[in-house]
C-alpha cells in the first residue's frame, strides 16, 4: 500500500474510478494550474485527491482555493500519489528528480510537463523501472480547450497511455505522438496561442480604427476565431478550402486577403513556428 492508501498494482481499477486516483503535482505554476483546472472542471479527479508542492505559498494559495491539498515537500507528493506530474522549471528538474528518486516505486507513473527535457533524460535520472510519459499541454487547458500531445517511455504501456489520455481529454484535444513531434507542437500550439492572441488584437484594432468600440471589437474578434476553429475541426476541410468558400469574386474578403499576402502573413507565421520549434530543440540541448 502506498502512503496515499492506494494498493500497488491497482492501475486497472484506478483507470476506471477517478475517485480512487491520487494525483500529485511537483511544481504548481501556470501550466500545472491550467491542467488541474481542466481536470476539476470535467470532474475527472476530486480536488481532495490532488496534492501539489511548491517552495512557497505564492502559487499554492490558488490550489487551496480549488480544494486541492498542498505541501512544500516534493517527497510528500510522491509518497501520497500514484500519478505524479512534474511541472518545474527545466533547470530545476534534475535536482528535483535526484530528491524524489528514492521514493519512486513500480506503482508510480511519472508524467513530465517540463519543456526541453527528453524521455531519455527522465529515465536516466529516475529508477530503471519507472513508467515515464512526457506531455506538452498549452494554456487553453484551463478552459478545457487545450491542445496536447504526449509520448511514452519504454516502461509505460497501453494502460498508462490510456489513463493519461482519458484524463487529458477533459482538457481538450489530446494525441499520442512520437517524441520528435513534441518540440514541433511547442512551436505550433504551445507558443502558437500567443500568435493567435496577437492576431486577435490586430483584428480588433483594425475594427477600432474603422470606428467600432474596442470592447465590442475584441468580443467579435474572439468569436470569429472560435467559429473558424470550430469549422476546421468539425468539417475536417483543409483551411484553404474554407478560405476559398468565404471569397466571392470581387468581394471584400479577397481584397483583404490581398493585403495579408502583401504583408507575407503566411510566410511570417511559418517562420514563427520554425523559430519556436528550433528554440525548443535548443533548450533540450542546454
Amino acid at each position: 500500500i502506498s502512503a496515499g492508501g492506494v494498493a500497488v498494482g491497482a492501475w486497472p481499477r484506478l483507470a476506471m474510478e477517478a475517485s480512487e486516483l491520487w494525483v500529485g503535482f511537483v511544481g504548481a505554476g501556470r501550466m500545472a494550474g491550467g491542467l488541474v483546472r481542466g481536470l476539476l472542471q470535467a470532474g475527472k479527479v476530486p480536488a481532495s485527491n490532488i496534492l501539489a508542492s511548491a517552495p512557497s505559498d505564492k502559487n499554492l494559495d490558488a490550489w487551496r482555493e480549488l480544494g486541492c491539498r498542498t505541501t512544500h515537500c516534493n517527497l510528500e507528493v510522491v509518497h501520497r500519489s500514484t500519478l505524479v506530474f512534474l511541472a518545474t522549471k527545466p533547470h530545476i528538474l534534475p535536482g528535483v528528480l535526484e530528491e524524489i528518486r528514492p521514493a519512486v516505486g513500480p506503482h508510480h507513473t511519472v508524467v513530465s510537463l517540463v519543456a526541453g527535457v527528453t524521455i531519455q533524460t527522465l529515465q536516466r535520472l529516475l529508477p530503471p523501472w519507472t513508467k515515464v510519459l512526457r506531455i506538452m499541454p498549452n494554456l487553453p487547458c484551463v478552459v478545457q480547450a487545450g491542445a496536447m500531445v504526449f509520448s511514452r517511455g519504454s516502461n509505460a504501456g497501453d494502460e498508462e497511455a490510456t489513463l493519461l489520455k482519458n484524463l487529458l481529454s477533459s482538457c481538450g484535444l489530446c494525441e499520442e505522438v512520437p517524441e520528435s513531434y513534441i518540440d514541433i507542437h511547442t512551436g505550433l500550439s504551445g507558443s502558437g496561442v500567443a500568435y493567435v492572441y496577437l492576431f486577435a488584437e490586430a483584428l480588433a484594432e483594425g475594427a477600432v480604427k474603422m470606428g467600432m468600440p474596442g470592447a465590442l471589437a475584441s468580443r467579435i474578434a474572439a468569436q470569429t476565431l472560435l467559429g473558424a476553429a470550430k469549422m476546421l475541426l468539425e468539417t475536417g476541410e483543409h483551411p484553404a478550402k474554407l478560405r476559398g468558400d468565404v471569397c466571392t469574386p470581387g468581394g471584400t474578403t479577397i481584397y483583404a486577403l490581398h493585403q495579408l499576402e502583401k504583408g507575407a502573413l503566411r510566410a511570417t507565421v511559418m517562420d514563427a513556428v520554425e523559430a519556436a520549434t528550433n528554440r525548443a530543440c535548443d533548450m533540450a540541448k542546454d
